[in-house]
C-alpha cells in the first residue's frame, strides 16, 4: 500500500460543520415551491431512465461527506440493488474526467477528490498541518489491523517495546478503537481498526490488505503520500 495516495474527502455537513446551515439555506425545500405547483415526482419517474436516481445519489454522497452504504441508498431511493449498482457504475464513468471521483471504500461509496489534486485541497484545508504518523505508530497500526482483536500486551510482545503512546495516538486519529475485553485475568482491552482506517488507506474492506508473513508488520503499511 505504499503507493496509496491520500484522498481528501468532501467536508461533512451532517450536523458537524459550521457550514451546514448555509448548505441547507441554498438547498430547495422539497415541501415548498410555487403556489399551485405539483409535488415533485419520485426518482426515475420522469420518463428519462435513471437520471433522477443519479442526481439523488450525488446529493446523498455530498451531504454525507463520507461513505454511504448501498442499503442506505436503497432505503432512500426505493430502487433495486442491480439498478443502484449500475447507476453508480455509470456515475463513476461520468466522473472519470473530473476532479472528483466516486470511490468504493469502507463498505460504501464516497465522493472524494482525485489524489492528483490533493495538494491543492490541502492548501485550503491545511490538512498537511496534521502530525504525520511515525514509522513506529504505523507498525502498531499494522499489528492491530492484522491481529485484531488484539491486546496491548500482545502488541508489545510482537514489537518488544511498549506501545501505549502509539495506541493513544491512533485512537486520537480514529484509526483504531476499543472493541471489547478479553476474558481472563485483568480483562485486557481489545483493539481493532475503524472505518476511518479503511478510508485513510483507501481500502474497500480488510480483505484488501496485502498478505504478509507472521512478522512483516514493520513494512506493510505506509502513510498515503500528500
Amino acid at each position: 500500500m505504499s503507493d496509496e495516495t491520500e484522498r481528501v474527502r468532501t467536508p461533512n455537513p451532517a450536523g458537524r460543520g459550521a457550514g451546514y446551515p448555509e448548505f441547507l439555506a441554498h438547498t430547495a425545500d422539497p415541501e415548498a415551491g410555487a403556489p399551485g405547483a405539483k409535488p415533485a415526482a419520485g426518482p426515475g419517474s420522469n420518463g428519462e431512465g435513471n437520471t433522477d436516481v443519479r442526481n439523488v445519489i450525488e446529493c446523498l454522497l455530498l451531504a454525507r461527506g463520507g461513505p454511504v452504504r448501498l442499503e442506505e441508498m436503497r432505503r432512500v431511493l426505493d430502487v433495486g440493488e442491480a439498478e443502484l449498482i449500475a447507476t453508480l457504475a455509470a456515475l463513476q464513468v461520468e466522473y472519470a474526467g473530473r476532479g472528483l471521483q466516486i470511490q468504493e471504500v469502507a463498505q460504501g461509496y464516497q465522493l472524494c477528490t482525485r489524489p492528483e489534486y490533493a495538494a491543492y485541497v490541502q492548501r485550503l484545508l491545511r490538512v498537511g498541518e496534521l502530525e504525520p504518523l511515525t514509522r513506529a505508530t504505523l507498525d502498531v497500526l499494522a499489528i492491530v489491523a492484522y491481529r485484531q482483536p488484539v491486546t496491548r500486551a500482545e502488541i508489545d510482545a510482537i514489537r518488544g517495546v511498549q506501545s501505549v503512546h502509539h495506541l493513544v495516538k491512533l485512537e486520537e486519529r480514529r484509526l483504531i478503537n476499543q472493541v471489547g475485553r478479553r476474558p481472563g485475568p485483568g480483562r485486557p482491552i481489545l483493539y481493532g481498526t475503524t472505518e476511518g482506517f479503511l478510508r485513510y488507506f483507501g481500502l474497500k474492506d480488510l480483505s484488501a490488505l496485502p498478505q504478509i508473513g507472521d512478522h512483516e508488520f514493520s513494512t506493510v503499511l505506509a502513510p498515503p503520500r500528500p
